[in-house]
C-alpha cells in the first residue's frame, strides 16, 4: 500500500508529461520512503532502475551495464560497457527516440566508486538535454552527500536538476494512514516509537496489539528493529562507537555541547563535528529558545522517535533481552516510562498540527515561526519551559500540551498564562491546551467564554483540511 508522498508523486508525473529532459535529484535518511517513492512512479514506465553498491567501479560498471541492457536492449549479448561514460551516452543517446526514465539509486556509492562519473554526466546533460526525454533520477540516503555534491555550486551538476525532493519522515497524520485499526491514542504512541518512519511504520502487523508490536519489533533479538540503530550507524559512519556513546549520552539527558563531550570522554572541537554529521543523518537537531537565533542557550536533542525509544528502553535492557525477558522489559515499559516517552512526542504533534491548521487558515493567529521556549524567571530564579510558540510580531500562540491519564483543569491555563508574563514583547495573546484526556467542565466554560483559548483534544489533531479543528 502506497501512503503519503501524494504532492511528491504527483510532481514528479506532471513533469513526466513534458516529454523533455528532466532532472529531479530525491535524497533523505534510509527508511524513509524514497525508493517506494521512486518505484511507484517508475511502474508502467520504461525504466532503466539501477542501485549502486558500496563496492568498487567494476563492479557497479557491471551491474549498470545489465541494467541498461536489461531494460533497453534485450537481445543484445550482455557484455559491460567499457566505461561508465559509454553506458551514459548509450541511456541519453536511446532517449532521443522514447521517452525513458533512468533511476540511479544509492548515488554517492556509485560517486564514491568513481569520482568522476558526476562530471561524466554533467557533460551527458549539457550535451543531450536540449535534444533527448531522458528523465534522470538521482537518488540518495547521505544528505550530507546529496546536498554538497549533487545540489551544492561547488558540485560540476549544479544547476542542472530541474526539480529536488528532500524526503522527511512522515508527520503523525500520515503515520495514521499505516495504522489502519489502531485507536488515536495508539496511533500517537505507535509515531511517538516509530518517529513516523515508513519502513518501520510497514512493520506494523494490524492483527496485533499495540504492545505485542513494540514487544515483537524491539523486545526480541529476532525483532526487525532491535539491532536498528547500531545497524544503522555502521552502515553510515566511521567510529560508530563514539558516535553510539553520543547519542547514548543525549538519550541520557546530557544536552549542552560541554556536557556531551564530557560524558563520552572527547573534546569539545571534536564533539562538534560530530554532531554535526548526526544532524546531517537526521538523528539530532540543535534547538534554540523560539524567541532566540544563535544563543548560548542552544541544547542538542535526537531527532529521531525511534532513536528515542531504543537508546531509552532497549539499549539498557540488552542483557535481560538476550536472556529471554524481553516480554518482561516489555510490560515494565508499558506500565513505568512509556507515558513520560509518548508526551514529549505529543508535543511535537501538537506543532505538526499548528501547521496544517494554518495552511487551512484555522489558527486563532497566523504565525511565522513556532517552537519551544524556555529561559530564566528572574522574579523567582528558576527556569520556566512552554511547550511552543507560534509567533509572528508582537502576536502569539502559546500552546501547552499534556498526555495524561486525567483531566486538563484550570490549573494548566493558570501556569501558562503566568508563564507568558515572561515574553513582554508579545501584544496579543492567545492560549492552546492540547490534552489527551479531553479538559475538566469548567475549563471548557471558560474556553467558551473567552475567545483568546483554544482547547485541542486527542481526537481533534485527527481533522481533516476539511474540518474545523476545533
Amino acid at each position: 500500500m502506497f501512503v503519503g508522498r501524494k504532492n511528491e508523486l504527483d510532481s514528479l508525473n506532471k513533469a513526466y508529461q513534458r516529454d523533455s529532459f528532466q532532472f529531479p535529484v530525491i535524497y533523505g535518511r534510509r527508511r524513509v520512503g524514497k525508493t517506494t517513492l521512486i518505484n511507484t512512479f517508475c511502474k508502467g514506465k520504461k525504466t532503466v532502475y539501477f542501485v549502486a553498491v558500496q563496492s568498487t567501479a567494476k563492479e557497479n560498471l557491471e551491474i549498470l551495464s545489465a541494467q541498461i541492457l536489461s531494460a533497453l536492449a534485450p537481445d543484445a549479448p550482455k557484455n559491460p560497457f567499457a566505461s561508465f561514460r559509454d553506458a551514459i551516452e548509450y541511456v541519453f543517446e536511446r532517449a532521443k527516440q522514447e521517452r525513458i526514465i533512468f533511476a540511479i539509486d544509492e548515488y554517492p556509492y556509485l560517486a564514491n566508486s568513481d569520482r568522476a562519473v558526476s562530471s561524466i554526466l554533467q557533460a551527458a546533460i549539457d550535451k543531450h538535454q536540449d535534444t533527448s526525454k531522458l528523465f534522470l533520477i538521482l537518488c540518495g540516503s547521505s544528505m550530507s552527500f546529496m546536498e554538497k555534491q549533487v545540489l551544492s555550486s561547488k558540485s560540476p551538476l549544479y544547476g542542472r536538476r530541474t526539480a529536488q525532493f528532500k524526503l522527511l519522515p512522515f508527520d503523525y497524520l500520515e503515520s495514521a494512514e499505516m495504522l489502519q485499526g489502531f485507536t488515536n491514542e495508539e496511533k500517537i504512541i505507535f509515531y511517538s516509537i516509530t518517529g513516523g518512519i515508513p519502513e518501520y511504520l510497514s512493520r506494523v502487523d494490524i492483527r496485533l496489539s499495540l504492545q505485542e508490536n513494540v514487544r515483537d519489533l524491539f523486545f526480541n533479538p529476532a525483532g526487525r528493529l532491535f539491532e536498528e540503530p547500531t545497524n544503522l550507524l555502521k552502515q553510515e559512519l566511521k567510529m560508530p562507537e563514539t558516535y553510539n556513546a553520543i547519542i547514548t549520552a543525549i538519550a541520557d539527558g546530557s544536552s549542552k555541547l560541554n556536557e556531551i563531550a564530557t560524558k563520552v570522554g572527547i573534546e569539545t572541537s571534536q564533539c562538534s563535528k560530530m554532531l554535526a554529521t548526526l544532524i546531517g543523518l537526521g538523528l539530532v537537531r540543535k534547538e534554540y529558545p523560539i524567541t532566540e537565533i544563535n544563543s548560548k542557550k542552544s541544547i542538542y536533542l535526537l531527532d529521531d522517535g525511534m532513536f528515542v525509544f531504543w537508546y531509552r528502553f532497549v539499549l539498557p535492557e540488552l542483557s535481560r533481552i538476550t536472556a529471554g525477558l524481553g516480554e518482561t522489559v516489555c510490560e515494565e515499559v508499558f506500565e513505568e516510562q512509556l507515558a513520560s516517552h509518548t508526551g514529549h512526542a505529543f508535543e511535537e504533534c501538537a506543532i505538526q498540527y499548528m501547521w496544517r491548521a494554518l495552511k487551512t487558515k484555522k489558527t486563532p493567529v497566523s504565525f511565522k515561526k513556532i517552537g519551544r521556549w524556555w529561559g530564566t524567571n528572574p522574579k523567582e530564579r528558576r527556569e520556566e519551559e512552554i511547550d511552543f510558540i507560534a509567533m509572528s510580531g508582537d502576536k502569539a500562540i502559546f500552546g501547552e500540551c499534556k498526555w495524561r491519564g486525567s483531566q486538563t483543569g484550570d490549573e494548566l491555563l493558570d501556569d501558562l498564562i503566568r508563564k507568558s508574563a515572561l515574553l513582554p514583547q508579545f501584544k496579543t495573546h492567545h492560549y492552546m491546551l492540547f490534552s489527551k484526556s479531553g479538559f475538566t467542565s469548567a475549563l471548557r466554560e471558560k474556553a467558551a467564554n473567552q475567545a483568546d483559548i483554544s482547547l485541542i483534544s486527542l481526537d481533534d489533531l485527527f481533522f481533516t483540511s476539511t474540518e474545523n479543528p476545533q
